[in-house]
């Protein structure tokens, strides 16, 4: 069920595909996480997993398919810069209002001209459930407001300029006719 946490013993190792464009998951807004667990833990860690074998710098709930308010982020690849945050809310969006290529682990491939101002303030827990207020600037930045998007159900396709649109039409078209193989593949197996 979206937004649960799921429940395995602890000798089980959690491992999450990616969620690709354009699975429903991903335009619904991301619940609160109630429990802060070693269920949630075991969430962090698989999705900090799957984020570096993915070779992104973030990675959010809904795009492993779970419909929970949690971000992942690791700027630098350095271990000790490894972040998570845990019903995050974006309380303060300040500064110069700057131009960079995004790319999302939704998206294969898929690179846009994305606008964000350079530095957020944010609200969240740790995965212990410790709260804390902390603010971003660049890169970092970036990052946390572009995985914030995928809480809020808003994708990189949203932040595309009708060229960016334009110019990668058939890889998002190409998205959807994979998306509706898997759905009908799916609905074919449970049929009798």
């Amino acid at each position: 069920m979206p937004g649960s946490t799921p429940t395995r013993a602890m000798t089980d190792k959690l491992q999450f595909p990616l969620t690709l464009y354009p699975d429903p998951i991903l335009r619904k807004v991301a619940q609160s996480v109630e429990t802060f667990d070693s269920g949630l833990r075991a969430i962090v860690a698989a999705m900090l997993e799957r984020m570096y074998a993915s070779n992104g710098v973030g990675l959010a709930a809904p795009q492993v398919g779970l419909g929970q308010r949690i971000l992942v982020l690791n700027p630098t690849g350095e271990p000790a810069d490894e972040l998570a945050l845990v019903n995050v809310r974006i309380v303060d969006r300040a500064g110069e209002l700057t131009t960079m290529d995004e790319g999302c682990l939704s998206f294969p491939d898929i690179f846009a001209a994305v606008q964000r101002p350079e530095r957020c303030t944010v609200k969240a827990f740790d995965p212990a459930g410790k709260p804390m207020e902390r603010e971003f600037d660049g890169f970092a930045s970036r990052i946390v407001q572009h995985e914030y998007d995928h809480l809020e159900g808003v994708l990189l396709v949203d932040r595309m300029s009708p060229a960016d649109k334009l110019r990668h039409k058939s890889a998002l078209q190409e998205l959807v006719l994979r998306h509706r193989a898997r759905v009908k593949s799916a609905a074919g197996g449970t049929r009798r």
